[in-house]
């Protein structure tokens, strides 16, 4: 009864307080109203492949995600080997030139890991940024679909399949 009663007396005024504080219905709203919702079907997809679900996308950010994560991780560790590697560069006295030719190269070696990790982190992000925009799954060199299968297989793919190519046969 006390609560049944207190709740019947407040119930009016909170109707009002409740109405300007109310985080729940901003919160369901905004979940309903949400751009990203609609968005899975406004981006890009080549012709004849399905338009994006939101579990295709949730996936897909998912993904992006956890592989941001790993690659933060190898790259964090990656600098601090080639930090050791870098103060051992220095003292060459003594050393015979196998031993320094060896050091120079597994230097050279993980300054083009490191940068090849930086990049991929960097396709990483900008794909979650283009997710964020709406102009996921558009060719960065062409402005075409990349195509919804190759994002799903490589979900930071910036450039369609016919860029891709020219690209690497240069």
């Amino acid at each position: 009864a006390k609560k049944a009663a207190p709740a019947t007396t407040t119930a009016p005024a909170k109707t009002t307080s409740t109405k300007k504080a109310a985080p729940v219905n901003n919160a369901a709203p905004a979940k309903k109203a949400a751009p990203r919702k609609a968005t899975p079907a406004k981006l890009v997809v080549l012709d004849g492949e399905d338009a994006w679900t939101r579990s295709e996308l949730n996936e897909v950010i998912k993904e992006l995600r956890e592989h941001r994560d790993r690659l933060t991780v190898i790259v964090d560790r990656s600098e601090e080997e080639l930090a050791g590697l870098m103060r051992d560069a220095g003292d060459g006295a003594g050393q015979d030139q196998a031993d320094v030719g060896a050091t120079s190269f597994e230097r050279d070696h993980e300054l083009t890991v490191l940068a090849k990790e930086r990049e991929t982190l960097a396709q990483i992000d900008r794909a979650l940024a283009h997710i964020d925009d709406g102009s996921y799954g558009v060719c960065d060199s062409c402005g075409n679909p990349i195509g919804k299968n190759r994002l799903m297989a490589v979900p930071h793919a910036t450039l369609c399949m016919s860029c891709k190519q020219r690209e690497e046969r240069r």
